[in-house]
């Protein structure tokens, strides 16, 4: 990708961390053992993510996220953004925009204490990042 490319280039993730930042995870449900971003697609071109707490974690099966303790007020205010792109894009963007936040976002050692964060859509396959 050329440099005019890159300026010309939208990032529909930008204002991601800043609605991490501004979720409340105290007091945290003593359940939670894991962490999963759920993608939704709204409409034509328009997708939303949201964080839930799971209760349970396996590397063989997707069900345990499913096992929902809390979504952190998320349901009622997910992040939300209009692109024109494809699921598999969207998602791939996501699972960056995750992985960006937790190198250093406000809360990446509360998100990483647990056994395991998960990206992916409600009715998809999850993209284990931690």
């Amino acid at each position: 990708m050329g440099l005019f490319n890159k300026i010309k280039e939208k990032n529909y993730l930008a204002g991601f961390d800043n609605w991490l930042d501004s979720l409340s995870f105290e007091p945290m449900d003593d359940n939670v053992v894991s962490f999963c971003f759920n993608i939704y697609e709204d409409g034509v071109d328009k997708w939303s993510i949201e964080l839930v707490g799971c209760s349970s974690f396996s590397e063989d099966d997707d069900d345990w996220a499913c096992d929902e303790v809390t979504d952190f007020r998320t349901r009622e205010n997910n992040y939300a953004w209009t692109e024109k792109a494809n699921w598999e894009d969207i998602k791939e963007k996501c699972v960056k925009a995750v992985s960006k936040y937790l190198k250093n976002g406000k809360y990446s050692k509360i998100l990483q204490s647990k056994r395991a964060i998960a990206v992916g859509f409600v009715d998809g396959d999850l993209s284990i990042i931690k």
